[in-house]
């Protein structure tokens, strides 16, 4: 995600109600540990996001699960004050929902449990996406987290040297991420999704 902090709004940290209230109805904000963040993506973001939502789509439906794929819904996990994710692509099981307090009334989150899947599509603050979503996914228990990374803009650290586009699939074992990453032709290992025929370049450059 190409992201702006709001600086010139923001003067001190918001709570969550505050931020509702503020940005509650609009996907393009994000609030992590009270700093408001302006999800501004590109053309090519949401390629590589829509690609990624209707071959899971797909998915789900050939196989007949209660699941629906949820684009830029609120998280806000229970156990993190002031914070609210949205992350670009998260399966739901529909299942689970009825355990989830605020759902009849919002289109908020707060469970791990409700969420299957869930992919983010990396750009300029790419730090949120390979660090503090990695730490916060796994507590909330999510199986499965893909980072996107159709630029290479990762850090060497996450994605080697010379950097370049990676596919880096997260899976909870132990409450904690084995991260496994596929590039080029790779074909994607995934373990909600074993059926998924996709290489890496398929999905970073988002099907062209």
């Amino acid at each position: 995600m190409t992201i702006a902090v709001e600086q010139a709004i923001q003067q001190k940290p918001l709570s969550f109600d505050e931020f509702l209230a503020r940005h509650g109805s609009d996907n393009r904000y994000e609030l992590i540990d009270g700093e408001v963040f302006d999800l501004e993506p590109t053309g090519l973001h949401e390629e590589v996001v829509a690609f990624i939502s209707a071959k899971l789509c797909v998915q789900i439906d050939v196989i007949g699960l209660p699941w629906f794929v949820f684009q830029r819904g609120l998280l806000r996990p229970s156990n993190v004050g002031m914070t609210a994710f949205r992350p670009d692509v998260a399966v739901v099981d529909r299942d689970e929902l009825v355990k989830e307090p605020l759902w009849s009334e919002q289109s908020i989150l707060t469970l791990g449990s409700s969420i299957k899947f869930v992919a983010e599509v990396v750009s300029s603050n790419w730090q949120n996406d390979y660090a503090r979503k990695v730490e916060d996914y796994a507590v909330l228990g999510i199986s499965e987290y893909w980072i996107a990374d159709y630029a290479g803009l990762g850090g060497t650290r996450h994605i080697g040297k010379p950097k370049q586009p990676t596919l880096s699939v997260c899976r909870l074992v132990d409450g904690e991420y084995e991260i496994q990453q596929f590039r080029g032709n790779q074909t994607i290992v995934s373990p909600t999704f074993p059926d998924l025929k996709l290489t890496a370049a398929q999905v970073l450059k988002a099907g062209r």
